[in-house]
């Protein structure tokens, strides 16, 4: 597969099987029912189904590795099926329920999210054709909840990903210390924390000298205050790109997956990080506009033909 990626249904989608062909980039976590309170709806959700769902857009080959579960996996199948993400269809669903995490939304339209049940998550593992996806892979993604943290740190102490450009999102640093956060990173080259704190907070220092000591780049989301950029791959830089606040008319749920979606398509296409993080702002931006993650459309299921 080429970078310019094609539109139309995925290789593996229907079938056991790998694709014949290798794929360049991997997508590793949970799709979850996002549970919304105030509205009583359930909807597939997941940081890695909004960020498959971008990498749609921007035509970027990738294969999905997640688990629902078999109680519940019908609304999100529909949903990676209308928006052509590929997925392998018989290790995709596991006994049991789906992940679940409620949703409230808040006065000033930013996200309350709690009460995340793992669901099939707790005890996650890539079968062996999934894992037999990592030979031909040059790129891994992976949003850090923990059944991905657990599978990662599996697939890293086995050398399953040695050779792989590895990215993960920490999401809002929940579920971790700068001690695990240190023994994570070290074996990830690229990582994201959208950091819910003050920016002069010990551990926002925490992070940049992790960065620096293990010569990764981390990129810390602060919403709309700034994007602090920590590059110890070379000469140690720290870089402080500021954030223009945008008018929320749906909500903030999902700017953090936009933002890493374009962020990442950028720097592995181009490799300049400060030309990423802007195309991030951008997307995240965007995304500002929808009630929802993603725009209503990529929620809308057809209805079948009648006979």
């Amino acid at each position: 597969m080429t970078e310019s990626g094609r539109r139309g249904k995925p290789e593996g989608h229907e079938t056991d099987q790998a694709p014949a062909t290798a794929i360049e980039t991997l997508l590793l976590g949970t799709v979850s029912r996002d549970l919304y309170l105030q509205s009583g709806e359930e909807l597939p959700g997941g940081g890695v189904l909004n960020v498959a769902w971008h990498w749609r857009q921007l035509d970027r080959p990738f294969f999905l590795l997640t688990r629902v579960g078999d109680q519940d996996a019908r609304a999100a199948l529909a949903l990676l099926d209308r928006n052509t993400i590929p997925y392998l269809a018989d290790s995709i669903v596991a006994s049991g329920r789906s992940a679940s995490i409620d949703i409230l939304i808040e006065p000033d339209r930013q996200p309350h999210m709690d009460g995340f049940v793992e669901g099939v998550w707790a005890t996650f593992r890539l079968t062996p054709d999934e894992e037999r996806l990592l030979d031909g892979a040059r790129r891994l993604h992976a949003v850090l909840v923990e059944g991905a943290i657990t599978e990662l740190d599996r697939l890293a102490g086995t050398g399953r990903l040695q050779g792989i450009e590895v990215a993960a999102d920490f999401l809002g640093f929940q579920h971790y210390t700068l001690e695990r956060f240190a023994r994570t990173m070290g074996h990830v080259d690229v990582g994201f924390v959208g950091w819910p704190g003050t920016e002069d907070d010990p551990t926002v220092a925490g992070l940049r000298d992790v960065a620096f000591d293990l010569e990764r780049l981390v990129v810390v989301t602060m919403g709309a205050r700034s994007v602090r950029v920590f590059d110890g791959r070379s000469v140690h830089r720290e870089l402080v790109i500021p954030v223009s606040r945008v008018p929320i008319h749906g909500t903030t749920l999902g700017c953090g997956d936009a933002f890493i979606a374009h962020c990442l398509d950028e720097l592995w296409r181009s490799g300049d990080v400060v030309a990423a993080v802007e195309r991030g702002k951008v997307a995240g931006a965007l995304a500002t506009r929808w009630p929802r993650p993603l725009p209503d459309d990529a929620y809308t299921i057809p209805h079948p033909p009648q006979p």
